[in-house]
């Protein structure tokens, strides 16, 4: 049966294709590529509902969903990529020591907080914790946690204004 379905659906795309790209281009004002992507989502449509209209009027089921599919798309602002004449220059490859240097000096910033604040603000921002459970992994009330969190982070940004270097 799947196979039958199959090469029914094949011979209908193969004996119709040019037409309704044909049409497709019409409907998306002459854009081939659009039309091909309108085409080819009807398609797919098509052959999920083939057991149904397969042995009807196939054709006119994909008619109706290219014409509602390309109302979709002219309403849409943005289709994708546009192409240019001259392609971007590559970014800049960015120094990998510069990235780990700042890792060491937040580390050796987080290092310098108490204890508590130490573990509030990583449980919270590294690792991502509601509140309710760093309060809980800290066997601290909310509130208490929230102002170690809140100590731990004002510090840090204390640290980190002092240490920024001036740019000559």
């Amino acid at each position: 049966m799947g196979q039958v379905r199959t090469e029914e659906f094949d011979r209908f795309v193969a004996a119709r294709w040019s037409t309704l790209l044909h049409l497709a281009r019409l409907l998306t004002g002459g854009d081939r590529h659009r039309a091909e992507d309108l085409l080819q989502e009807a398609l797919v449509k098509l052959w999920f509902a083939w057991p149904k209209v397969g042995g009807q009027a196939p054709e006119a089921y994909v008619r109706r969903i290219l014409a509602r599919a390309a109302a979709r798309s002219a309403r849409r602002r943005w289709w994708g990529e546009q192409p240019v004449e001259q392609l971007p220059d590559p970014p800049e490859v960015a120094d990998a020591t510069a990235v780990v240097d700042e890792r060491t000096r937040l580390e050796a910033m987080l290092a310098s907080l108490p204890a508590r604040q130490r573990a509030a603000v990583v449980l919270r921002y590294y690792q991502d914790l509601p509140e309710q459970d760093v309060a809980e992994i800290l066997g601290c009330p909310l509130g208490t946690a929230r102002s170690l969190t809140a100590r731990g982070v004002a510090r840090l940004r204390r640290l980190l204004a002092e240490a920024v270097e001036p740019v000559e």
